[in-house]
Formats: C-alpha cells, sequence, structure tokens
C-alpha cells in the first residue's frame, strides 16, 4: 500500500483531543456495515488509515470502548466526537476523516461493509439540495449558530478552553 507523504493534525470538536501523523496509507475508503454506523452515528464511516509509528496523541487522550474482540474504538468523553479505531491485529490506526484538520485532502478509494449500505443511500443525488438559507428563519437560525459556535478550529492552537 501506498503511504501518502502528507502531515496532518485532527481532533475532536470541543479540542480536548488533538493528534498528529506524519503521513497516511492510501487507503481513504468508506464503511458502510452496521457495527461501524452505530460508532459514528451515521450510515457509514469515512476512514483513513495512519502507521502507528508515525502517529501521536497531542492534546488529551480519547475515551475507548472495545466493539468487538480485536476492535477498540475512541472518542472524545467531552463532546463525543468518533475519532478511531483500532484493529490489534494492525499496525496501524483508522481515523475519521470527519476529524482530520483537512478531510477534503482524503478521497475514498474503496467501499467496504456494502452488505451494511442502506438503500437509500444510492439515490443521494436525487434529493434536493435546498441550502441553509431557504427561509428567513433558517438564515437567523445559521447566524445565531455562526456567532456562538464553540467548535474548535480545523488547526493545531497552544490551547482551547471549551
Amino acid at each position: 500500500m501506498n503511504i501518502l507523504d502528507i502531515p496532518m493534525s485532527g481532533g475532536c470538536q470541543c479540542g480536548a483531543v488533538r493528534y498528529h501523523a506524519t503521513c497516511f496509507f492510501d487507503s481513504a475508503h468508506i464503511c458502510y456495515c452496521r457495527m461501524c454506523q452505530k460508532a459514528v452515528g451515521n450510515a457509514f464511516a469515512a476512514l483513513v488509515a495512519a502507521p502507528n509509528n508515525a502517529f501521536q496523541w497531542t492534546r488529551g487522550k480519547p475515551t475507548t470502548w472495545r466493539s468487538s474482540q480485536n476492535i477498540e474504538r475512541g472518542f472524545c468523553r467531552d463532546c463525543g466526537t468518533p475519532l478511531f479505531y483500532l484493529d490489534a491485529n494492525e499496525d496501524r490506526i483508522f481515523l475519521t476523516i470527519g476529524s482530520v484538520d483537512k478531510p477534503e485532502r482524503f478521497s475514498p478509494k474503496r467501499q467496504v461493509g456494502i452488505e451494511g449500505r442502506i438503500g437509500w443511500f444510492n439515490t443521494l443525488h436525487q434529493v434536493a439540495d435546498t441550502g441553509e438559507t431557504e427561509k428567513p428563519s433558517q438564515a437567523e437560525w445559521a447566524a445565531a449558530i455562526k456567532v456562538s459556535n464553540r467548535q474548535h478550529p480545523d488547526h493545531d492552537t497552544d490551547n482551547w478552553l471549551t
């Protein structure tokens, strides 16, 4: 498997847990299995792996839960952001692409766990894109969220208060 020489940081929504990897495997993928769906609270998990020896936690430590005999999943205990899964039989950590500071850098190369894919997933391109500002009340709601946002920025910081 190819190694991408892309150093990248990432972390949870509140900033309590941050990580850094000096490189990644060219392994970005989507998993539709039911276990991944439950772990990320969504229809699929988007994941990319970094070699264990190229990875470190830079702020805080995630809380973990063993979802099966060999798999440990990690998340922020403060905000609940799903961050990774770790297979005891592999030398890599699988990070949620949404937790990486620049998720657009990791385009999925394959899909796995197809047996769990939800039927409507293939029809999403037919769903209307109404945007957040379809009605004035939605625009006001979006503006209120923007000014009260406590989400950690998509870059490392010296400190961060939630």
